[in-house]
């Protein structure tokens, strides 16, 4: 009759750790998978002006961003409070275009080369001389395609 006795002395079993290297291993993926990069950092104010007749793009892959506007609050006192053209994450001028352009042709495929479209996010505060400058950069690399980025509503009430 012992071998029924109860167990007094009987603590709870202890939690199996054998998959938590798999759970860790699938957060990890799926955080990878699910997370983007930025392409550049901003540093300059970019409040886009509002238009009413806008039409979305689908394939982003063809676009090269020209940002243009007044420099930040964290990078006013290096670069001064005028105007300025960032391409990529360095702010330029406008005789850079040129290089940028071609810097981004190169480093596409050829096929892909007649499809690249310049688009251009540029403050509203901005004034047109600089836009018009940019256009005409734009022109002399024979960079046709032009995309202007804003943002929907009424461009009236603003």
């Amino acid at each position: 009759m012992s071998r029924f006795k109860k167990k007094k002395s009987g603590g709870t079993p202890g939690i199996s750790t054998a998959s938590l290297p798999d759970i860790v291993f699938m957060l990890l993926f799926f955080f990878m998978t699910a997370t983007t990069m930025k392409d550049s950092d901003l540093k300059i104010e970019n409040t886009l002006p509002k238009a009413n007749q806008t039409a979305k793009l689908h394939k982003k892959d063809y676009l090269m961003y020209i940002y243009a506007g007044k420099p930040s609050e964290r990078y006013r006192a290096t670069l001064g409070a005028t105007d300025r053209i960032q391409l990529g994450d360095k702010i330029s001028s406008v005789a850079d275009i040129r290089n940028f352009v071609i810097t981004e042709r190169a480093g596409r495929k050829a096929d892909a080369e007649k499809y690249l479209t310049a688009s251009l996010k540029i403050d509203r505060g901005v004034k047109m001389g600089l836009v018009q400058d940019i256009k005409q950069e734009l022109r002399k690399v024979d960079q046709l395609k032009v995309n202007y980025t804003t943002t929907q509503g009424n461009p009236v009430g603003e």
